[in-house]
């Protein structure tokens, strides 16, 4: 899989980033930036003058992204706070210790995830996945939201962007939706951890939280904008990005080979896939209650709107989700 990273070049990230504008004095709460589409991110915010709080839990290579990100970018302001995205008592800690940093941010970028681990449950009890890549920001949001509306009374406007996958639209349900099973404290009871190319119970998890994310997005919208609050609710997807995020993953002789040959054609790099997250976060023009990425969930390409699917925006999901998120997290609010 390395030889497929080395054969895909970055197309679209570098024009696409003349175009931000400048982000001084403006804060990004960023999860997952030791590599991936959460490093180009803080890169890009550091490059354009904001200073860039990273979320990330304890370990050697987070330690050395943030020596790599200061020696690229000397002037950059790079804030690391430790967090653990898989226990709801650091994602508390890490919400004490922003707001005693912080009486405003600009941005929180919901951008962490895991991808098709084995069938486990955190500390807390719940799916792995689902924790990291959804339940735990859904407490971010929650506890960070004066923050974010303070950021708003300040620039005009403030960012929640949640990371989304093409996955989203893969879930294994009779309407392609969620399913409450996932949100509640099922950890290692919820499908086993078979692994096929898309399939198997490692990627219903991992597909589900997905759809998480963009539900997430568009519940948020809607809340939002009943409170007229001037906070924008954005999602993004990456397309097919060489991110590390399935480095751990062995489809089988066949699928490995045939991902060796066709990689390199149906994926980007996380700097391209990295556009529609920054588009999200920095882009004056991108709209709440809007998904960006690559066209029609596409693999690569710019980031365009990508129309919302019925199970998206279904308001009994919405409303599933945000029962069993809430009940969740409530013990760990502030």
């Amino acid at each position: 899989r390395t030889s497929i990273s080395k054969m895909v070049q970055t197309k679209l990230y570098h024009k696409f980033v003349e175009g931000v504008p400048d982000a001084s004095g403006k804060v990004f709460v960023i999860t997952g930036t030791t590599s991936g589409t959460g490093n180009v991110a803080a890169r890009t915010v550091a490059k354009l003058g904001g200073e860039a709080v990273l979320l990330n839990r304890k370990s050697d290579r987070s330690t050395k992204s943030l020596e790599a990100m200061k020696e690229d970018y000397p002037e950059g302001k790079f804030v690391p706070i430790e967090c653990d995205l898989q226990s709801f008592e650091s994602v508390k800690n890490a919400i004490a210790e922003i707001k005693s940093k912080y009486s405003s941010i600009y941005c929180l970028a919901c951008n962490a995830g895991i991808m098709a681990t084995p069938d486990k449950a955190t500390v807390d009890g719940y799916d792995t996945q689902m924790q990291t890549n959804h339940l735990s920001h859904f407490l971010l949001v929650e506890d960070l939201m004066p923050l974010l509306e303070a950021g708003a009374d300040a620039h005009g406007d403030a960012r929640i962007v949640t990371h989304s996958s093409m996955g989203r639209d893969h879930c294994h349900t009779p309407n392609k939706g969620l399913e409450e099973k996932y949100f509640g404290k099922n950890g290692g009871n919820l499908g086993g951890d078979e692994i096929k190319m898309m399939r198997g119970g490692c990627f219903h998890r991992y597909f589900q939280t997905k759809l998480a994310n963009s539900v997430h997005m568009y519940g948020l919208h809607n809340k939002l904008q009943e409170s007229n609050s001037k906070i924008r609710a954005i999602s993004a997807h990456p397309g097919g990005s060489k991110t590390g995020l399935d480095g751990h993953l062995d489809y089988g002789f066949f699928w490995n080979n045939v991902l060796k040959v066709l990689g390199p054609m149906m994926m980007q790099t996380s700097e391209d896939g990295a556009m529609g997250l920054i588009k999200g976060m920095m882009d004056p023009s991108a709209e709440s209650g809007v998904l960006y990425g690559p066209k029609n969930s596409g693999s690569k390409g710019p980031p365009v709107p990508n129309p919302p699917k019925e199970y998206e925006t279904d308001p009994k999901a919405i409303e599933m989700l945000w029962k069993t998120s809430t009940e969740a997290v409530a013990p760990f609010r502030a």
